[in-house]
């Protein structure tokens, strides 16, 4: 048992030193990894994945792909200028790059590299989805996502473990790891991750807007992600992501303040969608 509490302590003392400033939040978020170390083994990641897929170069598509990415990266510049955070994305070194995939999917790596997969387009549809895609993307970069989920998961490891320990002599060790994962992943780790997922959509809107692409088309994104989906998906609370609907309609919400945080960087109009 003393072993437990010191595992515990020790836990409780990491997270308290280990913490970053959510530039978008002001709050204090875990971060048990830092820039210096996770930087370079996402771009190393990415090199990677550029050298096992087709990346489609001098395209339309591919031409969109970084013009959306540049505009929104500039966007999320001015924006953490203003706000106080002046020389926030020193660090990043943007790429943007098209992959030849029938995947439904795009994502942003820490430091600001950029994959989207042409299976992806059809359901953007237009510039202006792929810009709300791509805010989204890059907002779960910019407030650090991944260093949290990583965060996350050395912190279910470490409780884990003190369990592991104060049973370790015990007959009902293989009832509490089973009961321990279910109530942590669905308890914690899930709605954890639901909440990243929340958060990046109200950065990510925040972000097309004041770049020039009109918010009003993230919940239309979502209509045509949901009809993709076959009107079919996970409950809520056994998802890593919130429902479609709950999307559709936070996005809706979301639009109108985008707006106005655009406003405030001279952006009162908007491209068309085409």
């Amino acid at each position: 048992m003393k072993q437990n509490k010191i595992i515990l302590s020790f836990v409780i003392a990491i997270v308290a030193v280990s913490c970053a400033t959510n530039p978008f939040t002001g709050k204090k978020t875990m971060a048990f990894v830092g820039n210096d170390e996770l930087f370079p083994s996402a771009f190393a990641q990415y090199s990677q994945v550029l050298t096992e897929n087709k990346v489609i170069k001098g395209t339309s598509d591919a031409e969109m792909i970084t013009r959306v990415g540049q505009r929104i990266a500039v966007a999320a510049e001015r924006y953490l200028t203003a706000n106080g955070f002046e020389g926030y994305l020193d660090d990043y070194k943007w790429e943007y790059s098209l992959i030849e995939s029938d995947q439904v999917n795009a994502w942003c790596m820490p430091g600001g590299k950029i994959a989207f997969y042409t299976g992806i387009l059809p359901i953007a549809a237009n510039e202006t989805g792929v810009a709300a895609i791509m805010g989204h993307e890059v907002a779960h970069a910019l407030a650090n996502h991944g260093q949290q989920r990583m965060s996350a998961a050395y912190i279910q490891q470490g409780i884990s473990l003190a369990g592991n320990v104060a049973l370790a002599d015990d007959k009902n060790l293989g009832i509490y790891n089973q009961a321990f994962g279910i109530a942590s992943n669905v308890g914690g780790m899930l709605p954890f991750s639901r909440s990243n997922e929340t958060e990046a959509d109200k950065i990510g809107v925040y972000l097309m807007a004041i770049a020039g692409y009109n918010p009003d088309e993230a919940a239309e994104l979502w209509v045509r992600m949901k009809a993709n989906s076959g009107d079919s998906s996970t409950p809520e609370f056994m998802s890593t992501h919130p429902s479609n609907d709950s999307r559709i309609e936070n996005l809706k919400s979301l639009a109108p303040k985008a707006k106005e945080e655009a406003a405030k960087f001279g952006v009162t109009s908007f491209r068309a969608i085409n």
